[in-house]
């Protein structure tokens, strides 16, 4: 039984009367949002009999099955042989740089070639992070100077898998919510620059998000999907956090679906969507 799912039957049980007001606090704070939560409550309460731990948990997932899409699409190479752009994009702290370095090892274990930008140029760690997984996985990685252009380091990259024919390239953008203007505007350089040498790229815009930040991954995923329509969500830290709500929330708010979701530190625990798994293993 999942994390989130466990919790709420221990706590009923045992309960003559389901406290409504706990319940619906609960259902918020495993971070599946208000408008949800009162649905479910307010369905529960229609019920019309004594409700139990079975129906609250039947009632929640029934929701989040409705809500959350299907499985995650598989990435495949392009058919007229350029290379698969996926952008990287999100806040620093949500593990951006070490989802696309597993990414990359996802891709390259499918049997695909993999290229590397390591375009966060103003966090020195991010590039020292990103070269490390890179000599690890025996991926190629194309980096610039200290706080250089991240919009160059991108174009740099991308001509590079253009000439070796890569299937895919991975840019690990800058993680910075500074001030919306220039997120504005460093995102929407780096997509004007993508498309400078392939009109259709970036192919891919993934915002990595961290389950246990709760609503203020929700407020990011806003921020940057004002800046840049976002394709796709990519949840990281779900290893026990029992928060993985947020996904619920931000499909239903922002209709951004997950595409990827990082259940702990090996590469191997970087996985697509599916959505199975997530409501009964992860939830």
């Amino acid at each position: 039984m999942a994390g989130f799912f466990k919790k709420l039957i221990n706590k009923i049980t045992n309960k003559a009367e389901i406290d409504w007001d706990e319940l619906e606090a609960d259902l918020i704070a495993s971070d599946l949002g208000a408008r949800l939560s009162m649905t479910i409550i307010e369905e529960l309460q229609g019920m019309g009999r004594k409700v139990d731990a079975d129906d609250v948990v039947a009632t929640t997932k029934a929701h989040i099955q409705e809500i959350l899409p299907g499985d995650a699409p598989a990435l495949t190479p392009r058919e007229d042989g350029l290379p698969y752009v996926i952008l990287m994009v999100g806040v620093n702290g949500t593990g951006k740089t070490t989802s696309s370095a597993k990414l990359a090892h996802f891709l390259k274990h499918q049997g695909h070639s993999v290229v590397l930008a390591a375009a966060d140029t103003f966090r020195a760690a991010a590039v020292e992070q990103l070269q490390v997984w890179a000599d690890r996985l025996n991926v190629p990685l194309v980096k610039g100077n200290p706080n250089a252009d991240p919009s160059s380091v991108c174009f740099v990259a991308h001509q590079k898998a253009i000439a070796e024919k890569a299937d895919f390239l991975i840019c690990d953008t800058a993680g910075r919510l500074h001030t919306r203007h220039n997120l504005m505007e460093e995102l929407s350089k780096l997509e004007r620059t993508m498309g400078k040498q392939d009109p259709e790229s970036p192919n891919l815009k993934l915002i990595v998000v961290d389950a246990t930040t709760g609503g203020n991954a929700l407020q990011q995923a806003k921020e940057f999907n004002k800046a840049m329509e976002l394709d796709g969500l990519v949840i990281t830290k779900l290893d026990g956090s029992g928060k993985g709500g947020i996904a619920v929330t931000i499909q239903q708010e922002l209709n951004i679906s997950p595409r990827f979701v990082g259940l702990g530190e090996e590469p191997e625990q970087f996985k697509p969507f599916v959505k199975k798994d997530y409501v009964e293993e992860i939830l």
